[in-house]
């Protein structure tokens, strides 16, 4: 286990951030962290990883940013030269790496590929809120559960439990402005349009903010996806009665009880205790889900 000292400035940076309404303790919470005293990160000079690089360093990882400069514009050469006079007093180290993206069809795919081949593993400053944009990209492409899922909670994407917001109230309690890239105003791009048209118009439907919901349903997809490659023949079983379960009790129900349930409805378990004191059972050729003895819902087999 990786022993962390938090540097001096440490306190000041909570307490900054804290006059913003956001506790560093409930970041580092939600933060996947590794188990290494070095973290490798992609920073593009954004507020998202900006924030990241400078959350890491204040728990007491040492960071290396590392900056790729796809040359798509002639300013961009002298980012990674920037970034490193900003960072080095959190002692941020920035390492520049540079790939060539031509222009034309689909560049935003084309730059994504060349800057992850660039970062060789490092991890990436993705929120809750580009899970969210994910989510809905692939949804637009026709995805199945696999691109649903979108990214994978862990060390590669180590902030999808933060939001974007939280990220930006760190760089702004750092003193720390962020580049800008006319790239994430461009409306020719779908991302750009899904975070700025689309995400907002889902909101104001559902009135309340989507973002969680989707990060959620992303968690359900991969999950499902994962039941389906280690048991293909009981997957949709497995599916069916926990979708049963779920829209009765608003339970959200993990793996050991979802394979449970299958097992009761197969008959080789008698019966089950799912959370709340609930319970399953099989009776005949129902499936009987009862409170303290009182049943509240039945499914035929």
């Amino acid at each position: 286990m990786c022993v962390l000292r938090p540097p001096r400035w440490a306190g000041e940076l909570a307490a900054a951030v804290r006059r913003a309404g956001v506790e560093l303790g409930s970041l580092a919470r939600r933060l996947v962290q590794p188990g290494a005293t070095t973290v490798r990160l992609g920073v593009s000079g954004g507020a998202d990883s900006l924030g990241l690089s400078v959350l890491f360093a204040a728990l007491g990882y040492r960071v290396v940013a590392i900056h790729v400069d796809h040359g798509a514009r002639p300013e961009s050469a002298a980012e990674g030269s920037l970034l490193a006079s900003m960072l080095w007093r959190f002692g941020i180290s920035v390492v520049e790496r540079r790939v060539v993206v031509r222009q034309g069809p689909n560049f935003e795919a084309r730059a994504r590929r060349a800057r992850l081949r660039a970062l060789e593993g490092a991890a990436t400053a993705h929120t809750m809120d580009d899970q969210a944009e994910t989510v809905l990209i692939n949804l637009l492409r026709g995805a199945g559960l696999v691109g649903i899922g979108a990214m994978e909670p862990g060390p590669r994407h180590p902030a999808l439990a933060l939001r974007r917001a939280e990220l930006v109230a760190v760089v702004r309690a750092a003193g720390l402005v962020p580049l800008r890239d006319p790239m994430n105003d461009d409306a020719r791009f779908v991302r750009v349009r899904v975070r700025r048209e689309l995400l907002p118009l889902a909101s104001a439907i559902a009135h309340r903010d989507v973002v969680p919901l989707l990060a959620r349903a992303a968690e359900h997809a991969r999950e499902a996806a994962s039941i389906f490659a280690a048991n293909p023949e009981v997957a949709p079983m497995t599916l069916a009665l926990a979708e049963w379960v779920e829209s009765v009790t608003g339970l959200r129900l993990s793996q050991a009880h979802r394979r449970a349930l299958v097992e009761v409805a197969r008959g080789t378990r008698g019966a089950h205790v799912l959370p709340g004191a609930l319970c399953v059972r099989r009776v005949k050729s129902w499936l009987v889900l009862s409170s303290k003895g009182q049943e509240i819902a039945r499914l035929g087999l």
